[in-house]
């Protein structure tokens, strides 16, 4: 099979740190245009709008959607119209129902369409589910606090209804546990706290049980300084269980099972061109669903206004 013909669609940090690394590695596909309002690829066709650049480049076969996710629907919608294959980052949407609708516009056209969820692919992720199949749960815990103004400064998008705050990197920590457990948690309460001058929350405090009583706890958090923390902790019947770092390390009662150096995008793009080769979609909404239920059943607190 040739390299399927790829185009990116909002050329930003992620891209660059992430996508065009994985995509250079893989030879699957070949980069031949993008679409940014401000970024461009040095040797690699530039347009500010996807408009211009489905219109000019038809030989495109698939598109990599980069930007905030407010705006990701329209440009998905567009890509899948036109016969592309289309690959969404995290997370898929701005709501539920749009990525239903895409989902059913790629199956209409028989494109493919991915909702990637990047930390999925960490490396200890898969370690860790087979570790909580082969046993019994008796809690979860997860810790996912970080520092916005270092990952995200001055980006407004975040912070605006549909960008979900804290819930972005907050999503990351979901996508890993709706992958690990072996049964579905469900959420039962929630806090959230929203800085009196933005409209997304900057912290969550999330509640779960599944269908066997067994609890789940998740906190999220944007103000944490000096150390990040990116862990999900599991009480066992065979001890304590502790994924950290965010899905890199494994291990049992502190001693590490498993570590291996981080490929979660590379391992993204070698999934979206073996759903590509194949015919068939990837759209798991577990995490999306949740951080719904949240704002769906969550209380929410004002607290001081966030400034950058």
């Amino acid at each position: 099979m040739s390299p399927i013909n790829l185009a990116i669609v909002g050329v930003g940090k992620i891209v660059r740190d992430q996508h065009l690394p994985s995509i250079a590695k893989n030879p699957d596909f070949n980069l031949i245009a993008t679409a940014s309002r401000h970024g461009t690829v040095d040797g690699v066709q530039s347009f500010t709008t996807i408009d211009a650049m489905l219109e000019a480049v038809p030989e495109i076969n698939a598109v990599s959607l980069c930007m905030p996710p407010q705006y990701r629907y329209e440009a998905a919608h567009k890509a899948l119209s036109a016969g592309k294959h289309v690959f969404l980052e995290k997370p898929p949407g701005a709501t539920l129902s749009e990525v239903a609708d895409l989902e059913a516009l790629a199956a209409s056209k028989g494109v493919s369409l991915f909702a990637s969820w990047h930390s999925r692919y960490a490396a200890a992720v898969e370690a860790t589910k087979s570790f909580l199949a082969s046993t019994t749960i008796e809690s979860v815990h997860v810790i996912w606090k970080e520092d916005v103004r270092h990952w995200h400064p001055n980006q407004d998008w975040i912070w605006q209804a549909g960008g979900l705050g804290v819930f972005d990197p907050g999503i990351n920590a979901l996508s890993i546990v709706t992958h690990i457990l072996p049964k579905a948690i469900f959420l039962t309460s929630a806090t959230l706290e929203f800085p009196e001058n933005r409209d997304a929350p900057i912290a969550a405090d999330l509640y779960f049980k599944n269908a066997d009583g067994v609890p789940a706890r998740a906190e999220f958090d944007w103000r944490q300084t000096g150390k990040q923390s990116w862990d999900i902790i599991a009480e066992t019947a065979d001890g304590q269980m502790v994924l950290a770092e965010g899905g890199s390390k494994l291990s049992v009662n502190g001693e590490l099972k498993f570590s291996a150096p981080e490929e979660e995008y590379p391992a993204l793009y070698r999934r979206f061109a073996e759903i590509v080769k194949a015919g068939t979609s990837d759209v798991d909404l577990a995490p999306l669903r949740h951080v719904a239920d949240a704002f769906m059943l969550g209380r929410r607190k004002f607290v001081e206004a966030f400034h950058d």
